[in-house]
């Protein structure tokens, strides 16, 4: 099985080569966009852990080809243009940012099918987009942080102001608050998805302001170093993080791409690929949630695992109103929960959290 790294692919994007020529003329090839480096262990290394799905289960049949630590513009058009130059029959761009690059391309390859990873926009027939229902498994991790804090601050790291952090942040409070009325979420916006530097400044900042727990919606795990060295508590983001474990790391929220990528692969080998707009959730297997270590009592363990189960049954929605909107206006009434329309564009701050979400 052939694979195609980020370093052959910058080689072949500045020698002009196809580096994936090579390939049997019969394997159905598939291309990967990732946004950050597959071995940091958070959201690019479970997209590839997906992508070793589709070779686990399809074989010398199949292709895949990737190029890690891509930027969201430009350069990802580039990247894509070789990807199907080289041969690629299918591609999945694994970022929101790549939203209007995979549409571009899509133009002008009608015979390619793309996949958009969180984004919404499906301008041409051979666009899909996908998505996991993050908020769920943030209610869990927000249900523990509420009982773990002592200070009763819990920091939040938030990357890019858009509808799906902000659904976390909302998810996450609404659950810590439930059961444990006094506490404050502290967010930090720090306007990247992988940045070990500036994600590590903004856990130090969110400790120094009195967080004893802290969760994440970035993806390296230079957080949990912080985290460890200040004795304070956090979860592992899009993967397990486990070499975290028994501390500070908790939990974690896991995403799970494979069965998806798989299924979505055969149905385009097979021709019977057609768009579609995915958003699946912990009943699905889509999120995870990761093993709860022993630091955590074993009656909150208990009620975590009940509110695991009762969202992926669906039982229990992590919006059922009464709630209300940051200036106190009704959003949901009592056992009202919200259609996929508008939590999908949630753009504002559920009644509770302090501060404004930026432009």
């Amino acid at each position: 099985m052939k694979k195609l790294t980020s370093l052959m692919a910058g080689a072949a994007l500045a020698l002009g080569l196809g580096a994936a020529a090579s390939a049997q003329d019969d394997s159905f090839q598939v291309g990967f966009v990732y946004v950050g480096p597959i071995g940091d262990y958070g959201w690019t290394w479970t997209h590839d852990q997906g992508r070793l799905a589709v070779e686990e289960t399809y074989g010398d049949a199949v292709e895949t080809v990737y190029t890690e630590s891509v930027p969201e513009g430009a350069d990802a058009e580039r990247v894509m243009t070789q990807m199907i130059l080289n041969g690629a029959d299918m591609i999945f761009t694994t970022s929101f940012g790549y939203m209007e690059a995979t549409n571009n391309v899509a133009a002008r390859f009608p015979d390619v099918r793309f996949e958009h990873a969180t984004g919404y926009r499906r301008d041409h027939d051979n666009v899909s987009t996908y998505s996991a229902r993050f908020y769920e498994g943030r209610a869990v991790m927000g249900h523990i942080a509420g009982h773990m804090t002592e200070s009763n601050i819990v920091g939040y790291i938030a990357s890019y102001p858009i509808p799906e952090v902000i659904r976390g942040i909302n998810s996450a409070y609404l659950h810590a608050a439930e059961v444990n009325p006094d506490v404050e979420f502290r967010v930090v916006w720090v306007y990247t998805w992988f940045d070990p530097a500036v994600e590590a400044d903004a856990a130090q900042a969110l400790v120094d302001a009195g967080a004893d727990v802290v969760l994440q919606h970035t993806d390296s795990t230079a957080p949990m170093t912080v985290l460890a060295e200040a004795d304070a508590f956090g979860f592992g983001q899009a993967s397990d993080m486990l070499q975290f474990a028994p501390a500070p790391r908790l939990s974690s929220i896991m995403d799970q791409w494979g069965d998806y990528y798989v299924r979505r692969v055969g149905e385009a080998m097979e021709g019977n690929w057609a768009q579609a707009d995915t958003w699946e959730g912990i009943g699905d297997g889509m999120v995870g949630i990761g093993e709860m270590t022993e630091t955590i009592p074993e009656e909150v363990r208990a009620s975590a695992a009940a509110l695991r189960d009762s969202i992926a049954s669906g039982a229990y929605h992590p919006f059922t109103g009464p709630i209300n909107r940051q200036d106190g206006s009704v959003w949901l009434a009592e056992g009202e929960t919200p259609e996929d329309g508008p939590l999908a564009g949630m753009d504002f701050y559920v009644e509770g959290i302090e501060g404004e979400i930026p432009n």
